[in-house]
């Protein structure tokens, strides 16, 4: 049976909507009967995405909200909510997809870091802080889906700043979950999604990367099941590749390697 949250009529809110996974998120929705509304703050892209969805929805733009949306700011993120109910009335799964990326070590400006941290984990809490009251008051079961990445488990070196906030984002999540389960009378459930290497943007896409309506596939399946980690592979690493990637760091842990030892030059060929 269909989750009660991914039934026609069921009202969904994608931030990063106008491209990559938010938009395929965004498209399946709709196909599927939901109402949706498509934040970004990219309001040239935006139009357009909405344009699409509106294609695939049940009463085409009467099904499609596009609301331009600064995720990183709490206002925004306010005004969005606020947008949502007076047009939909309500909330049945909410989406924390925009995201940010900055290569680099330790040391870029904090310009960057406070832009990347904002955008990749204060985006999720605000959004969270701003729905979930009015998603829990609803007393239907809801979702909240937040897009975390492989880099904020497994910790590759060279994107300190982007694997920081996905690791921050892993971890509030994992936290906001357990809170809800505990939370008597509560029918929000919290879940995150993990993607591969995926095609994102306006990228060009690449032979070992996953296209985003892949990954979206794997997130309703999951979302139907009940999952909460829902771990995607792509075309060149498998769900056992990324099983065995992630208990070497923990090992790090427990066996008192150096830290990032899968890059280190003592124990790279064991890794291998």
């Amino acid at each position: 049976m269909t989750q009660a949250f991914l039934q026609p009529g069921r009202v969904a809110v994608v931030t990063g909507a106008a491209s990559g996974i938010g938009l395929a998120a965004c498209k399946r929705f709709a196909e599927m009967g939901l109402k949706t509304v498509l934040a970004d703050v990219a309001a040239g892209d935006l139009e357009a995405a909405a344009g699409e969805v509106a294609a695939l929805a049940r009463d085409g733009e009467a099904d499609v909200l596009p609301v331009v949306a600064n995720v990183g700011n709490e206002g925004s993120l306010d005004a969005l909510c606020a947008a949502v109910y007076e047009r939909f009335g309500r909330t049945d799964i909410l989406m924390n997809n925009a995201a940010a990326r900055v290569s680099g070590g330790t040391d870029e400006g904090l310009d960057d870091w406070h832009h990347t941290m904002a955008v990749n984990f204060w985006a999720a809490v605000m959004a969270e802080r701003a729905f979930l009251p009015r998603m829990r008051a609803q007393a239907s079961p809801a979702a909240i889906v937040n897009t975390g990445s492989k880099q904020g488990i497994t910790n590759p070196p060279g994107n300190a700043i982007y694997n920081v906030t996905k690791s921050a984002l892993k971890t509030y999540t994992e936290q906001l979950q357990h809170q809800l389960r505990n939370t008597e009378g509560c029918q929000v459930s919290a879940h995150l999604l993990v993607p591969g290497w995926t095609t994102t943007g306006k990228r060009e896409h690449q032979p070992g990367a996953w296209l985003p309506d892949q990954v979206v596939a794997v997130l309703i399946e999951a979302l139907e099941r009940g999952d909460f980690y829902i771990i995607c592979p792509d075309n060149e690493v498998t769900n056992e590749m990324d099983h065995r990637r992630m208990l070497w760091g923990v090992g790090d842990i427990i066996e008192n390697r150096p830290p990032l030892s899968r890059w280190h030059k003592d124990w790279a060929e064991k890794f291998q």
